[in-house]
């Protein structure tokens, strides 16, 4: 809208272009008048200054009026036509002071009605009803003053009061189009901003979920690197057996960890979008068994306990969900209790819902300090409730620690 205003700046008028584009004028004030303003300007000092020639000439052969009374009519009427060229400028003054003036001067007619309709144009209805009202209070007055010639006083009257509320209706008419065309534009222009504000939304929230997908796929992997590279230095004696395999954990690990930082940068790089999205590795329930057993390949000691008859059954949601709390708390329980028999229990049928419970013994050995601890429950709680779920944790009787989590599905039941 804006860019059409300003290819057909001369054809607006000032007052809308900068309705339409504030920043239009020097330090925001209105512009000045445009090709067409000049010519509605110049059109309407034509037409008061013909009604004033006309009205000049009947009042010269008037012969009821003194020749003083004439002059000054007639003085007053050509500088009110000088006045039609600062209408824009002081709309309300101009107006109020022409009812003073035509009330005296028949020839400043024309001038009295441009004001009216300039009057109608730019400003609310509060002043053409005060301003309009007391010209048209004053028309019966006037004519009894100085009546018509040609016409009787009732005529006179009626033609004088249908004609400034012709004008001042017409006036009020292009005051409301020019309205009708601003309120168009600010729902536009409040069109985009709100779109604009939804985008960067679902950018950020896009961004989000990428930023807790990075921390769940590579706190696994690093874990896993950040284990077995502390026991290789603080038990450089190890069997050359154990040595190897560790070696070989963290190789997998940093391979596996580079090549899903790899995956999660480029969808950063081209964007989020349904297609990017989908072409991600998406693990859901079906992958709970690969899951514990890389962790046992890697030396980690897991009980399973998987009594969901049909994990594809689980909505693909609840079920990235569950993989999800799963890893990290097989990854926590690695940091915070190495050597530990972990137990990851799995059940739930459809309306009771899905229950994922992971518990760990007090640590056999010194856990190797890794940073970001904590961070990571954090992030597993709001993900639970964002399904509709919930997760708790803390610490066991016998100084252990336990995950447990509920989430729907299906119909929700009664929560456990």
């Amino acid at each position: 809208m804006a860019s059409e205003a300003g290819a057909r700046r001369w054809m607006l008028p000032s007052a809308l272009l900068h309705g339409l584009d504030p920043d239009s004028g020097p330090d925001g004030r209105p512009p000045r008048r445009t090709a067409r303003d000049w010519v509605v300007d110049t059109c309407c000092f034509l037409l008061a200054v013909l009604l004033y020639l006309a009205t000049a000439a009947v009042l010269f052969e008037h012969p009821d009026v003194p020749e003083g009374i004439v002059v000054l009519d007639v003085v007053l009427g050509g500088l009110s036509c000088g006045t039609v060229w600062v209408r824009r400028r002081w709309p309300v003054a101009l107006a109020a002071a022409m009812v003073a003036v035509g009330l005296v001067s028949s020839t400043a007619g024309g001038a009295s009605l441009v004001a009216l309709f300039t009057l109608a144009v730019h400003r609310p209805f509060r002043y053409v009803a005060w301003i309009g009202g007391v010209n048209l209070a004053l028309v019966p007055l006037y004519y009894w003053l100085r009546p018509d010639n040609d016409l009787p006083y009732a005529g006179s009257v009626v033609f004088a009061v249908l004609l400034a509320v012709s004008v001042i209706g017409w006036g009020m008419f292009v005051r409301s189009k020019r309205l009708l065309m601003l309120s168009l534009r600010e729902r536009a222009r409040r069109a985009e901003s709100e779109a604009r504000l939804r985008a960067e939304q679902a950018q950020r929230l896009a961004r989000e979920a990428i930023a807790r997908e990075m921390h769940d796929v590579l706190a696994h992997r690093l874990t896993l690197l950040s284990v077995h590279a502390g026991a290789l230095e603080f038990r450089p004696d190890a069997p050359r057996e154990e040595i190897v395999r560790a070696a070989g954990v963290i190789r997998e690990s940093a391979h596996e960890a580079l090549q899903d930082l790899r995956e999660i940068i480029g969808v950063l790089r081209a964007g989020e979008s349904e297609d990017t999205a989908g072409e991600r590795r998406q693990p859901t329930l079906a992958a709970l068994d690969a899951l514990v057993g890389e962790c046992r390949e890697a030396g980690m000691k897991v009980a399973l306990d998987h009594r969901v008859a049909d994990p594809a059954a689980v909505p693909a949601s609840v079920g990235r969900t569950a993989y999800r709390i799963a890893q990290e708390a097989l990854t926590n329980a690695r940091k915070h209790a190495p050597g530990a028999e972990v137990t990851l229990s799995l059940t739930g049928t459809p309306g009771d819902g899905l229950t994922l419970t992971v518990t760990n013994p007090p640590p056999t050995a010194e856990p190797t300090l890794v940073p970001g601890s904590g961070q990571g429950l954090i992030g597993l709680t709001e993900r639970a409730t964002l399904t509709g779920g919930r997760l708790e944790h803390g610490s066991t009787v016998d100084g252990g620690f336990a995950v447990r989590a509920w989430l729907p599905w299906g119909q929700t039941g009664p929560t456990p």
